[in-house]
């Protein structure tokens, strides 16, 4: 249930910034999600389909980018995919290891349809 905040907070930004840009309406929406984090794209979508209704955002389409967990070995620096360290570093064999990626969730670009685009679109 917590993609239900995400997604309203998702969009308090695009439309911000799309505001802040003059833009006509809001096209496609480019998000990076990590591995580990609890986030379901398609919850997103769902919620996003429903809040987006009515705002410049409506029938934006969203991206989503998987950003695979990485680990940083703290005994000998080795990074390796989580999924490679689930039994310790592959280097030295450690388990003192620590996550340096995968635990992302961010808005990376949005696109936007310029004013002046949708004036000269309606008057083709």
């Amino acid at each position: 249930m917590h993609e239900l905040s995400v997604t309203q907070h998702i969009l308090e930004i695009v439309v911000r910034h799309a505001q802040q840009a003059h833009a006509a309406r809001i096209t496609d929406i480019h998000l990076v999600i990590g591995q580990l984090s609890s986030f379901i794209d398609e919850s997103i979508q769902f919620y996003w389909d429903t809040l987006s209704s009515g705002t410049l955002a409506e029938g934006a389409h969203l991206h989503f980018e998987r950003v695979p967990a990485q680990v940083d070995c703290n005994e000998c620096g080795q990074r390796s995919t989580l999924a490679e360290s689930a039994q310790g570093c592959l280097a030295c064999g450690s388990l003192n290891v620590r996550v340096v990626a995968g635990e992302e969730f961010y808005v990376r670009a949005i696109q936007v349809q310029a004013a002046d685009e949708r004036e000269q679109e309606a008057e083709a």
